[in-house]
């Protein structure tokens, strides 16, 4: 076992919760506008109370307690409502923009100066009601870099756009995926901080980061076998709040 991966487990044992969450909730939501036009999606209503809510009582219940939100267009509401996160059980920080977007990626890469090594993401518009822990453990076993999360979709919620093989991610390609790709990121991934080191300040996607690890093959895979839901369109919000409407209160 690599002197690193010793260490994450020692870290993993001591702390005895999952690693700090990263959102990113700054994109502009023009799919879901015609459901709250002055909103960002994380504030869609979701069963009568904004999304986020949602989302933040899932992150409680998982064992998470410190997150980081990327804002950014739109942000007022979002912070007006989430505040310090205390009605949530949480600990919540902002990272801002600042004056020109900074892209997916510029947004984590900003934010991982805020959190510990290593730290997870989780997309500001995805509800994903699995169990946290055991992704965490895949992570600190796997001795890479990153650990993507991945659904085998089958062009079914959306087009499917990665190659999985032997618990890794062989190839990703959102622009122009293959006939033959099977997978999708389930949107949770945990990455060491070092990832982003000499890109915090500029401007890009959050693929131009995993693509060049896939080809080092540092992108671990952990498959998951329930599907995702999503608040990025009002179809994906109907089925979510059908879902939230069938589980215990």
């Amino acid at each position: 076992m690599s002197r690193i991966r010793r260490r994450r487990l020692v870290v993993a044992r001591i702390s005895g919760m999952f690693p700090p969450v990263v959102i990113p909730t700054g994109g502009l939501g023009t799919r879901i506008r015609s459901l709250c036009p002055d909103l960002p999606k994380a504030m869609v209503p979701v069963n009568g109370e904004p999304f986020i809510a949602h989302q933040m009582r899932l992150l409680a219940r998982e064992g998470v307690c410190d997150v980081v939100l990327c804002v950014g267009h739109l942000a007022k509401p979002l912070i007006d409502f989430v505040g310090n996160g205390e009605q949530f059980g949480l600990s919540i920080r902002y990272c801002e923009d600042g004056e020109q977007p900074l892209g997916t990626g510029g947004a984590i890469a900003r934010a991982s100066e805020m959190v510990a090594s290593p730290f997870a993401v989780v997309y500001g518009d995805s509800y994903l009601d699995v169990p946290f822990a055991p992704i965490y453990q895949a992570f600190l076993t796997a001795g890479t870099s990153v650990l993507m999360t991945v659904y085998r979709n089958e062009n079914r919620l959306i087009p499917s756009n990665l190659r999985v093989l032997a618990n890794r991610v062989q190839e990703y390609n959102k622009e122009h995926p293959a006939p033959d790709m099977v997978h999708v990121d389930f949107g949770l991934s945990i990455f060491d901080r070092g990832v982003f080191a000499g890109l915090v300040g500029k401007r890009f996607d959050l693929s131009e980061v995993i693509v060049p690890l896939i080809a080092e093959k540092q992108l671990a895979a952990y498959e998951i076998n329930q599907r995702f839901y999503e608040v990025g369109t009002p179809e994906g919000v109907h089925d979510l709040e059908s879902h939230l409407e069938q589980q215990p209160k």
